[in-house]
């Protein structure tokens, strides 16, 4: 075990000495690295951030709920608690149809329509807002209050949750098919990068071989390499997106102030920076394990 180790010791330090023999080399890689992993990662904030935006805004979808003509106040009384017991409930409001009625003769400039009228032809309702906007949710908590004594009809807006929804599952399909296109891409780059080192170390690596070097030991500082760019790479890339929201941020601010409100972009946490770290760093060691491999079978097939 401490021979093992040893050995695993020794090929990280020959890794990382050889990447700052050829720091111009390394920052390239890197550099390159970082910018395919920027790209998803800061549409994937994008998206979040939307998600958030949307479903703590005020244009929420919102339930009304109609009662019958001849609801007393405790049908009204009765209803406010089924109201209160629902959880999936955020909150709400009881609209008289007097204040109704008001509101749309205001609204609307209909004061002269409405005053001819013998009765006030709207009901009295309560107006809903659920926690979740979820659409399915929201049409299964409408038909529960549909079902509610004293209640005439209960109306639900949710074509504006629906297409909300499918715009946000379609930015994140957009987000996940880049980010497995990109992460091909940065396999490939680290495939090719060690393909390199490989055939500039040729000579070295045949004299391991006539030496009693096993595939693993030859391939292992290569393992290395291609794990520690990627891990570079993905720290590139996160320090770019969060550079990148600390600059839009800035402007956020400023025209967030103007409407009165306190509101930022949500940049990237603390899990999803370091499973970033950890994805760039398995890329970049699949990259040179099937580089070093190919090489090595190769060689074999050649003795």
């Amino acid at each position: 075990m401490r021979n093992l180790f040893s050995q695993h010791r020794a090929a990280l330090i020959l890794t990382v000495n050889r990447m700052l023999d050829a720091p111009l080399a390394t920052l390239l890689t890197v550099f390159v690295i970082g910018i395919a992993l920027s790209l998803p990662l800061g549409l994937y904030l994008l998206v979040d951030n939307l998600g958030h935006i949307a479903a703590n805004s005020q244009g929420q979808p919102e339930i009304s709920i109609f009662l019958k003509d001849n609801a007393s106040s405790a049908v009204q009384r009765d209803l406010e608690a089924k109201l209160k017991a629902r959880p999936e409930v955020k909150e709400y409001r009881f609209v008289p149809r007097d204040a109704a009625l008001k509101e749309l003769s205001k609204n609307m400039g209909l004061s002269d329509a409405t005053a001819i009228l013998g009765k006030n032809p709207l009901p009295d309702a309560f107006v809903v807002t659920a926690k979740n906007a979820d659409p399915d949710q929201l049409d299964q908590l409408r038909q529960d209050m549909q079902a509610w004594s004293g209640v005439q009809s209960a109306k639900l807006d949710s074509e504006w949750a629906r297409r909300l929804n499918a715009f946000l599952r379609l930015g994140q399909q957009a987000v996940w098919l880049l980010a497995a296109l990109l992460g091909f891409a940065l396999a490939a780059v680290g495939f090719n990068t060690i393909r390199l080192q490989i055939l500039a170390l040729r000579d070295e690596i045949e004299v391991s071989r006539l030496l009693g070097a096993t595939d693993a030991f030859i391939r292992r500082p290569y393992l290395y390499l291609g794990m520690l760019q990627g891990l570079l790479g993905g720290l590139a890339a996160w320090l770019t997106v969060a550079s990148a929201f600390a600059l839009i941020n800035l402007r956020v601010a400023e025209i967030a102030s103007l409407y009165n409100l306190n509101f930022l972009l949500a940049s990237l946490s603390w899990r999803d920076g370091l499973a970033i770290l950890v994805s760039a760093a398995c890329l970049g060691w699949i990259g040179a394990y099937l580089a070093a491999n190919q090489h090595l079978r190769g060689a074999g097939a050649a003795h």
